[in-house]
């Protein structure tokens, strides 16, 4: 079904937009929550006419995201998270965390406006921030372990721990060995003295 958006919905358009949804969602949802409306003729002309005259209120707001978008084009967030052994996060980094992280840089920015998957691992990622259609800012997102320290103990102690298991064993293996070569050499003596001719 065709609707005219009454506000920005992420993933689906922007106000004023005209988009196809299927019946249910639009009908169930965005009809009865006053988010869209149905893009009939009327409905059209209605919004060719605003549409009409607000374009300098339009450009307007275009500008000023264009300005909030210029202003984030060199951030770039470290975002520190507790992680296991393997790099896995306790918990995920979403976007109220990436909002918070801006919001101490100064930048105040709606969470609802970011998109991104939620991040269960260290590594680099990305967020977008949608100010407008047509001005989207991706801001690389890296995350890092805070415990480095901590996980770098835990694995030096674990191969500490299977260098001495490892050693443990070779002594064990080089003790075994030498038990066995004594008894060898025992039984080739004992062996020499039967077959010695008894002294006259």
């Amino acid at each position: 079904m065709e609707l005219i958006l009454k506000e920005d919905i992420i993933g689906l358009g922007y106000k004023n937009e005209i988009v196809n949804v299927k019946s249910g969602y639009g009908r169930n949802y965005l009809i009865p929550t006053g988010k869209a409306v149905i893009a009939s003729e009327s409905a059209k002309k209605v919004l060719a006419e605003n549409l009409r005259q607000q374009a300098h209120k339009l450009a307007q707001i275009k500008a000023a995201a264009e300005k909030k978008g210029e202003a984030l084009k060199d951030v770039a967030l470290v975002i520190p998270a507790r992680v296991s052994a393997t790099g896995v996060t306790y918990g995920s980094v979403n976007v109220n965390i990436v909002a918070a992280e801006l919001q101490k840089m100064g930048f105040d920015i709606d969470r609802k406006i970011i998109t991104m998957h939620d991040i269960k691992k260290v590594g680099d990622y990305v967020a977008t921030v949608h100010f407008h259609k047509d001005v989207e800012v991706e801001i690389p997102v890296k995350v890092i372990a805070e415990n480095a320290e901590e996980l770098e103990a835990e694995k030096a102690a674990r191969k500490a721990e299977e260098a001495a298991r490892i050693a443990a064993k070779e002594a064990a293996e080089a003790a075994a060995a030498a038990e066995e070569a004594e008894a060898e050499e025992a039984e080739a003596d004992a062996e020499e003295a039967e077959e010695a001719p008894a002294a006259e």
